[in-house]
């Protein structure tokens, strides 16, 4: 899935001298601080880390409270959608107006009306609301589907994600992995009849 990066980061962490007797445990508390928190410092939200701690010495530092430093190397696992990205979210809302889907456990995402392309009509099936294709009906969206959508904006500070499903390329992650044939065709189709009407052409 397109948002996910590694990198790797010098670190310093700092520690109060009643966590000399145990450096590593205090460093993995430190680091977890970081977790599902947006990163200026590494340009995303940090899922994951794999420290390597370069030695258990560490600098006194100066100052009032004698805190020291603790070198180490990082590996981290960040998360950073950026707009017209391909991502995938489980859905956990449908109303008449909208899709509302979670993205890796954590990042909400709203799907307004406005970004739900024509093809897909709500309805109430046994009580249950779900978007249904017009030109397949196998192809549904509905609570606990895999949702392929593209990403419009997000917001850092809330881990809210607003996307679309516009594009032929989203939908129903299944159904689209079993029928690309399908959905491909009808994405060049769209490209070719945009050309025709002059649209899409860069002088």
């Amino acid at each position: 899935m397109e948002g996910l990066k590694e990198c790797e980061a010098n670190l310093v962490v700092h520690l109060h001298p009643s966590k000399a007797k145990s450096v590593s445990e205090a460093i993995f508390g430190e680091l977890s601080t970081l977790l599902f928190t947006y990163s200026e410092t590494f340009g995303g939200v940090v899922l994951a880390y794999d420290p390597n701690i370069r030695s258990d010495l560490g600098k006194v530092l100066p100052g009032i409270y004698p805190y020291f430093g603790v070198s180490l190397k990082a590996r981290l696992l960040l998360f950073n959608p950026k707009p017209n990205m391909l991502l995938e979210g489980e859905v956990v809302k449908i109303t008449p107006q909208s899709i509302h889907a979670v993205v890796l456990g954590f990042s909400s995402v709203f799907i307004g009306d406005e970004d739900i392309r024509d093809d897909f009509k709500h309805k109430i099936k046994s009580g249950k609301e779900e978007y249904i294709s017009q030109s397949d009906k196998k192809h549904k969206i509905k609570v606990g589907t895999i949702l392929r959508f593209i990403v419009k904006s997000f917001d850092e500070d809330i881990l809210h994600i607003v996307g679309s499903i516009a594009d032929d390329r989203t939908g129903c992650a299944r159904w689209m992995d079993k029928n690309s044939d399908k959905w491909t065709q009808s994405d060049s189709t769209t490209r070719k009849t945009k050309n025709v009407d002059g649209e899409g052409l860069r002088s």
